[in-house]
């Protein structure tokens, strides 16, 4: 587990940018955290570093937004509104075999149809501090994503 900590929103983008380097297809991200702690901002900047050029809107209302024209596409998707279930029925196993990059928010109502192999981002805020300043959290469920996370922000 690493912990870094970002002081504004373009900091919390550029990381996601830098890990965009890092990620394969196949590769599966979640992230996890209260409401503004930043993960869609983490998001744009993961789609930036992947060549996306679209702006990147919170899935929320439409749950899964697909991304295909960057270096490896992107699949992003925001759970939250599935936390009493109907997961099921989103053929997340197609997502989670394809070509792409998944990033779900909100990954806690559906840690039982998640897949082995992920990384996993929780996102502090700590308001008291200052309103745009975050503890973000790397969890890797594998070797390979725990050395992605040491390769991102260090040993």
């Amino acid at each position: 587990m690493k912990t870094i900590e970002v002081k504004s929103a373009q900091d919390t983008m550029n990381l996601g940018e830098r890990l965009a380097s890092l990620l394969n297809p196949g590769d599966l991200v979640l992230l996890d955290g209260d409401l503004g702690a930043g993960k869609t901002t983490f998001t744009k900047g993961l789609a930036n570093g992947l060549g996306i050029k679209r702006p990147i809107k919170s899935p929320t209302f439409t749950i899964i937004r697909e991304y295909k024209e960057g270096r490896i596409p992107l699949y992003h998707m925001d759970i939250y509104r599935l936390e009493n279930g109907g997961a099921e029925e989103l053929g997340l196993d197609e997502y989670f075999n394809s070509d792409g990059i998944n990033v779900i928010e909100w990954s806690k109502f559906i840690d039982d149809l998640l897949p082995d192999n992920y990384l996993r981002i929780i996102f502090n805020r700590e308001d008291e501090l200052d309103s745009d300043f975050r503890k973000i959290t790397f969890e890797g469920s594998t070797p390979k994503m725990e050395a992605v996370a040491n390769e991102l922000i260090g040993d």
